[in-house]
């Protein structure tokens, strides 16, 4: 039975190593309908955001070094679908210390 369910990601302290933000599962699909970057350290960082496609290292980039100000928050309001095994992930350009909130609606087939 299909279900819809809104759902939130909360990850703490993003930094300069590849951070899976939401895994995706078999069978269900993800629609992103907000997410937030906070830097809470006080120094500007560059941010990556992307979807790792099934998993396999192929990344499509939704945001490429974005700048965030230090003690700043950054919000993506664009509307991205996840299906099946894709991860969206993040990474910065150096150590960083960024927290993340997703909200996302997680579908069932």
């Amino acid at each position: 039975m299909a279900s819809e369910v809104l759902k939130r990601s909360l990850v703490a302290t993003l930094s300069n190593s590849e951070q899976v933000l939401i895994n995706g599962v078999d069978g269900h699909t993800y629609t992103i309908l907000g997410m937030t970057f906070c830097e809470t350290a006080g120094n500007s960082e560059e941010l990556d955001v992307y979807i790792d496609e099934n998993g396999a290292g192929t990344d499509y980039y939704i945001l490429k070094n974005q700048a965030i100000g230090a003690k700043e928050t950054f919000e993506y309001t664009g509307r991205i679908v996840i299906d099946d095994t894709d991860h969206l992930c993040a990474i910065t350009a150096s150590s960083a210390d960024i927290d993340c909130v997703i909200t996302y609606l997680d579908q069932t087939r």
